[in-house]
């Protein structure tokens, strides 16, 4: 998995493509992209834990295979008792866990094994934790919004303050998120942040145009975690 990075020229791009949309309305758009969202270990966990009990279904299906394998790593011992059964049995499973554990420790596995829906809760998660910390009500009309491009998983998310939930629902934000992640899987991710910015400003100056009042509360400027 090669990760997608953004140079010092993107950074202007994007930074000057929030300035142009801002200009046009009150909102205050807030962009922020990272490598990925979560680290998935416990994900990696839950494969080794399964491997684990296929290997005890395995031999709870067909016994005679842990008396076959007793005389393969044995040779012509005397036949194993009950004991010497379940003590192979827990090595060869524990072996098999942990095998299974090491292999997902490798990050791109584990996040190519990672279910879709896992990776939209926690980009959505996380998106919702940085603009609670780094945008809710930062501003005087509630207008702030948040890009968010997770780039490992390929998601992104939209987050919009109060005022802006208001007048907008999940849907308005469709094209902007097609177009960012569109532009994120051909490898060009400062042009899909670029894109998003341009129609996210389109829907902030129709509901929210640019009045006399307003300033520049927050840096326009692309955040990379």
């Amino acid at each position: 998995m090669v990760m997608l990075k953004l140079t010092e020229a993107d950074h202007a791009r994007v930074s000057a493509a929030i300035a142009e949309a801002e200009a046009k309305s009150d909102g205050e758009i807030i962009a922020i992209s990272a490598d990925q969202s979560d680290a998935y270990h416990d994900v990696g966990l839950h494969y080794a834990v399964l491997v684990l009990f296929i290997v005890l279904a395995f031999f709870a299906a067909w016994p005679h295979q842990l008396e076959l394998w007793w005389s393969w790593l044995m040779g012509w011992s005397a036949e194993p008792g009950l004991r010497q059964l379940l003590t192979l049995l827990l090595g060869i499973a524990l072996l098999k866990f942990l095998v299974a554990l090491f292999l997902m420790k490798w990050r791109p596995l584990r996040l190519f094994l990672t279910p879709a829906t896992t990776k939209t809760r926690r980009v959505r998660r996380r998106a919702i934790m940085l603009f609670k910390t780094g945008a809710e009500r930062r501003t005087v009309g509630r207008t702030g919004i948040l890009i968010y491009l997770s780039m490992g998983e390929h998601r992104a998310e939209i987050v919009g303050d109060e005022a802006i939930t208001a007048v907008t629902t999940p849907e308005t934000w469709g094209e902007a998120m097609a177009t960012l992640i569109t532009h994120v899987k051909d490898g060009r991710p400062a042009d899909g942040i670029v894109a998003a910015v341009e129609l996210i400003g389109e829907v902030l100056a129709e509901h929210f145009p640019k009045s006399h009042e307003d300033t520049n509360e927050i840096p326009d400027k692309l955040i990379e975690l």
